[in-house]
């Protein structure tokens, strides 16, 4: 794979199957070099094996997250329009225009459709009077100041987010086969009303919070909302389900915050009214987040105790990649993702709490829906970005093949690994090598989190270093997650300690396991976390030949008060006393750096701050390592997965300058 081959990554949306079960839906997404863009449609799968192929509903400039209505007459989708905030559609399934639902001057995030189809809900942005556009002719350099008496304000890709919150709201689902919306004239008598296009949406919401994901209650009066509305959600990362009436009349109900110190991920709704979701255990502070996996709650009844189905010290529910997805089935079980390994596999789990797992082996099920007995999930794997197939006995049966024109481009499969630590800890990961026999230069590549990690899919920043003649080594140290609660929280308040040696362990293994690696030429590279561990490596191990440190954690100190976790990240990763912070602080040991190091940050990264790259680049600098800053206007954090496709583009250039410069092939 080359840099220029980034607008063959086709990636999938969760899939809604029609209710007779013969259908599904997904929105299918790439970048697009040209319109500087993501662009994308929607298509409809038959999932007979003896059907027709998937075909293309709809040609917006970027339609995603369709569903089904509960009747199977309509789809609902999102469309974006360049430039412009996502609004709700609906569309007939048959095909046909699709019809507009709201206009949001912010957009519309999310959308369910009531049980009985004639309701929608969806998340919206509310910005204050007189800010994001709200009053022509004020632009965001002429809003008044704002002022703030919290911790948390902003959030990376978004921005200040306290003036803005998002909420929920109600609007009937328009008549598809109505007349259209014609605006009159003005005529002698003067000038003519508008007509309005769109219903006025009806809000849900009681609190001015954030609320995230959302489900309608069987009986349509309910909507359970995930949001932190108790008095102290400024000072630790508790979030509830909340109870909240459809019509508006009586007081929202927090079913959770007393029976738990909850993160919760999602919620759904059963048929027969129990109420199902995803949540992490955050200790009595409210704050213990760090290698914490996920389980599944019911409540049973109205009012009652949560009752925990899976052990988080067994299953990581809704981990990792994975969307966080509950599907309620007909006997009273739910299917779930799971994360293990690298991989994560569809489970079915009954009332009692027995767990059949779904799928297994090399796949990554990032979403799932079903109807009747047929399950259908969107997944990848060595071989795809994103496609979609029929869970059945004996594996999956693939319904789409989004991802041949990427294989046709040249990829690889990587191998699977495993090699002892320092300390016989078993360290697991993939090594992709180059055709032909070598030897090859090695990269060492460390990924993000640290509560994180590499899977089986094809990745886009493995196969281009591959394909410019690179082995790539990369594993998932202690720390990461998919491997229970122990490995994740292992270096909790011990950065750069146990997840050193695991790093190092495996790149020593796979040069030593495959002699096409040339273990005298190496590199190493990472972000986030990765270029924390990046930074922090080649301070105490010189063999390098180079290094990049991109949108790196590296000066702790200053990440509080910076970062838009800065309130609580450090101090449950690195702790809060400074001799035990600069222990583990690269830019505590920045002059002990010899490597050639290339600094990739972008411009608006509120996770980790451009200051992070900014001190960390000039300290190498003033100790006369050879080192370049690279800054990418616009960006932020989310630079190499959802940056603009050009950025992405010459982000790759970059890195493969730096190791031509550095590393030759």
């Amino acid at each position: 794979m080359k840099p220029s081959d980034l607008p063959l990554i086709n990636t999938v949306s969760a899939p809604s199957i029609s209710p007779r079960g013969d259908a599904a839906v997904i929105a299918v997404t790439r970048p697009d070099l040209d319109a500087d863009s993501y662009v994308g449609q929607l298509w409809i799968v038959p999932l007979s094996a003896h059907g027709s192929g998937p075909f293309r509903l709809t040609r917006g400039f970027r339609d995603t997250a369709p569903q089904f209505s509960p009747d199977g007459r309509l789809i609902g989708f999102l469309r974006a329009q360049p430039g412009a905030a996502a609004q709700l559609f609906v569309v007939d399934a048959h095909g046909g225009e699709p019809v507009q639902v709201t206009d949001r001057k912010l957009g519309v995030g999310a959308f369910a459709f009531s049980p009985d189809g004639a309701v929608l809900a969806f998340s919206s942005r509310e910005p204050e009077a007189g800010r994001y556009g709200t009053v022509e002719g004020v632009g965001a350099d002429a809003e008044p100041a704002r002022r703030f008496d919290t911790y948390n304000r902003t959030s990376n890709g978004l921005g200040y987010y306290l003036d803005r919150p998002n909420l929920l709201f109600t609007v009937p689902v328009p008549d598809v086969q109505a007349e259209p919306v014609v605006q009159p004239v003005a005529s002698p008598a003067g000038p003519a009303t508008p007509r309005p296009v769109v219903a006025e949406p009806q809000r849900v919401s009681q609190h001015e919070v954030d609320h995230g994901g959302f489900a309608f209650s069987p009986d349509g009066r309910t909507l359970a909302a995930v949001a932190a509305v108790h008095e102290t959600r400024d000072e630790d990362l508790r979030s509830s389900v909340v109870l909240l009436p459809v019509s508006g009349e009586g007081d929202a109900v927090d079913a959770t915050i007393g029976h738990g110190s909850f993160g919760i991920d999602a919620v759904r709704y059963a048929p027969d009214g129990r109420l199902f979701f995803l949540a992490g255990e955050l200790g009595e502070d409210g704050l213990d987040f760090v290698g914490r996996n996920s389980s599944l709650y019911v409540i049973d009844a109205p009012g009652g105790a949560p009752r925990r189905l899976t052990d988080p010290e067994q299953y990581d529910i809704g981990g990792g990649g994975a969307q966080p997805t509950i599907v309620a089935r007909p006997d009273g079980a739910v299917l779930v993702i799971e994360g293990r390994r690298g991989t994560h596999q569809l489970l079915h789990v009954d009332p009692s709490g027995a767990v059949t797992a779904l799928t297994r082996g090399e796949v990554e099920v990032g979403a799932a829906d079903a109807a009747g007995q047929v399950i259908v999930v969107s997944y990848a794997d060595p071989g795809t970005s994103g496609d979609l197939a029929v869970v059945e006995a004996d594996g999956l049966r693939r319904l789409t093949d989004f991802s041949a024109p990427l294989r046709a481009a040249g990829v690889v499969t990587p191998t699977e690994l495993e090699v002892p630590s320092r300390d016989g800890y078993p360290v697991h990961g993939w090594v992709a090598v180059p055709e032909g026999e070598g030897p090859h230069p090695v990269l060492l590549m460390i990924h993000g989190g640290p509560f994180a990690e590499y899977g089986v899919h094809l990745f886009d920043e493995t196969q281009v270093l591959v394909g410019a003649g690179y082995a790539v080594v990369y594993c998932n140290p202690r720390g990461s997650r998919t491997y229970g609660e122990e490995h994740g929280r292992s270096i909790r308040q011990a950065m750069g300690t146990v997840d050193l040696d695991d790093v190092l362990a495996f790149l020593d293994g796979a040069i030593a396991a495959d002699s096409r690696l040339d273990g005298a030429r190496t590199g190493i590279l990472g972000g986030s976390y990765g270029g924390y561990l990046t930074a922090w490596t080649i301070a105490h191990d010189h063999r390098f030949a180079a290094a990049i440190v991109e949108r790196g954690f590296l000066d702790p100190e200053y990440f509080v008060g910076t970062s838009d976790i800065g309130s609580f990240f450090g101090g449950q990763y690195v702790g809060e006393d400074p001799a035990q912070i600069a222990a583990q602080s690269p830019q505590a040991v920045v002059g002990q750096v010899t490597t050639p190091t290339l600094v990739l940050h972008s411009e608006q990264d509120l996770r980790c701050p451009l200051g992070q790259a900014e001190r960390y680049f000039h300290a190498l600098k003033r100790n006369g390592v050879d080192a370049e800053l690279v800054v990418f206007p616009g960006e932020n954090h989310e630079l190499s997965r959802a940056g603009r496709p050009r950025h992405r583009l010459q982000r790759f250039e970059v890195i493969l300058d730096w190791w031509q410069r550095h590393l030759p092939v």
